[in-house]
């Protein structure tokens, strides 16, 4: 099942497992449950403290459970976690076996009081890289508190229960039974939705935290890069972001940023939060800034305010939140979000296996998004407003070889439809006649571009007519003391390689401001 090296790697880890333990496979007479068996079999003959049981009685089949002997722990995978999830089969046997997670020792304390009774599960695909931190962080809060069980389910080996759930995005998170959440979620944001308290406890200590010569709000690519110029300098530094990571997390093959070859956005933004780490930086992960109160004389004190209730205050500000998938804004789209509209190909993509789908946006991401699809689905629709697609042309290339692909230019989206549950059909107008066109199918992938998180800055910060912030050569704003750097500014061309640069050249001139102002 695995290769050598992949072998000689599991190895190395799985010296680490200092307290013995089995896996219990539930399997049957099928070619995965074979396919399981082989890699079970290679795990176990790597170490002698992990032994194979095949007499599991779970009516997923196959699946495994990691059971410790004397600890109860309620830890499953349903399905061959393989692909991006193979990371959380490692990470899993590791620490079912004793090793020590990196996760915060307070947010293990806080994991391990946590009271009440916890059955989760989660569909997953082995495309996601979205997946892997939800799947993740509800295996480490099955292995330290027994009140907490997990089954990671592979949605699309087990199709019938995708149906009868409607599952149409991953990851789907189910608690007790019913639907928990939808998309990315790291340890804090669970612990968060089930300890009811944290939020409140959370609030009073960043009320509490004293002012910072420089706060960087948001934590992605720029924010990174101005947090860590911000530290260099020996000031005192936070970030405050609603994920740490930002649109990086949501990204998938990353060829571009300059000295790394090759990486995905999810390895990206772990890199750079451990870089910031290195820093005597406070981060300040789960908050959205909802205000903005700047200072009222030069020299003073600016205040964030946040969602939770929570403010801070500082010297100086970066403003640094980033942009979102930009929506369609026609009927349908939100009461179907999650049943059938989707904005990532790559995390949702196998759920719809055999059906018929549309991408809408003839741009990069779109024409990619439809070459995946194509060799997923029975059927792409490729949706353009414009009368040309705007992708490279070997992309365009690619996509005009494929039997199943259909190219509507010209064309505006203007419903989704639906039975309630789920998808059925799409509206557009032909621009050219206006005439109305019904497309039925399953699946809509909206891939047209991005929009700027600047919302909770209106009327307080200068804006462009796209709600981009409008900034100076040297990152100002319009208030003095503020700046901004990344994909929520005017600087042309949204690119990671880029949003790092500004990051720095904020937290530089901002220093620039707080030497001047003293």
């Amino acid at each position: 099942m695995l290769d050598a090296n992949l072998k000689a790697q599991l190895k190395t880890y799985l010296e680490k497992v200092t307290l013995p333990f089995e896996i219990v496979a539930s399997l049957d007479d099928s070619d995965k449950s074979r396919e399981l068996l082989g890699l079970l079999q290679d795990i176990v003959s790597l170490t002698d403290k992990i032994t194979l049981k095949t007499d599991g009685r779970d009516s997923r089949t196959p699946s495994f459970s990691l059971n410790r002997p004397a600890a109860d722990i309620s830890l499953r995978f349903a399905g061959i976690p393989m692909g991006h999830e193979f990371t959380s089969l490692v990470l899993a046997l590791l620490q079912v076996g004793g090793h020590p997670s990196k996760v915060a020792a307070d947010v293990i304390e806080q994991i391990k009081g946590i009271d009440g009774e916890f059955n989760f599960e989660t569909y997953y695909s082995l495309s996601c890289q979205n997946c892997p931190d939800v799947v993740q962080a509800l295996n480490l809060m099955a292995v330290l508190n027994p009140n907490i069980r997990h089954v990671a389910i592979d949605g699309a080996l087990f199709q019938a229960e995708v149906e009868a759930r409607q599952i149409m995005s991953v990851p789907s998170l189910y608690l007790n039974g019913e639907l928990f959440g939808q998309g990315r979620m790291g340890v804090e944001e669970i612990i968060a939705k089930i300890d009811t308290n944290a939020g409140a406890r959370d609030a009073d200590k960043l009320n509490a935290k004293a002012a910072f010569d420089v706060l960087v709000v948001g934590g992605g690519p720029a924010g990174a890069a101005a947090a860590i110029y911000a530290a260099r300098k020996g000031i005192r530094t936070g970030v405050a972001a609603e994920r740490f990571g930002g649109q990086v997390l949501d990204t998938m093959a990353i060829e571009n940023f300059i000295s790394v070859q090759e990486t995905d956005g999810p390895k990206l933004a772990r890199a750079l939060e451990e870089h910031v780490k290195q820093y005597e930086v406070d981060i300040i992960n789960l908050q959205r800034a909802s205000a903005i109160i700047p200072a009222r004389e030069v020299g003073g004190l600016h205040e964030v305010r946040f969602d939770s209730g929570a403010s801070l205050q500082a010297k100086t500000l970066i403003l640094a939140t980033g942009a979102r998938w930009r929506e369609m804004n026609v009927p349908g789209e939100q009461a179907y979000r999650g049943k059938g509209v989707a904005y990532c190909p790559h995390c949702d993509g196998p759920l719809f296996k055999g059906k018929r789908v549309a991408v809408i946006g003839g741009g990069n991401s779109g024409v990619e998004a439809a070459i995946d699809l194509a060799g997923i689905v029975a059927h792409v629709t490729l949706i353009e407003f414009d009368s040309q697609l705007r992708a490279d042309a070997v992309l365009q290339n690619k996509l005009n070889s494929l039997a199943n692909v259909t190219i509507i230019k010209s064309a505006l989206t203007s419903e989704v439809l639906g039975d309630g549950q789920k998808v059925q059909a799409l509206v557009y107008k032909d621009r050219n006649t206006d005439e109305l066109h019904r497309v039925e199918l399953e699946g809509i992938f909206v891939q047209i571009g991005l929009l700027p998180n600047s919302d909770w800055l209106k009327g307080v910060i200068e804006l462009s007519p796209r709600g981009e912030i409008i900034v100076d050569a040297r990152g100002g704003t319009n208030v003095p003391g503020i700046f901004a750097a990344g994909d929520v500014t005017t600087v042309p061309y949204k690119q990671i390689v880029i949003a790092v640069g500004e990051g720095a050249k904020a937290s530089l001139s901002a220093f620039d401001h707080l030497i001047r102002s003293v």
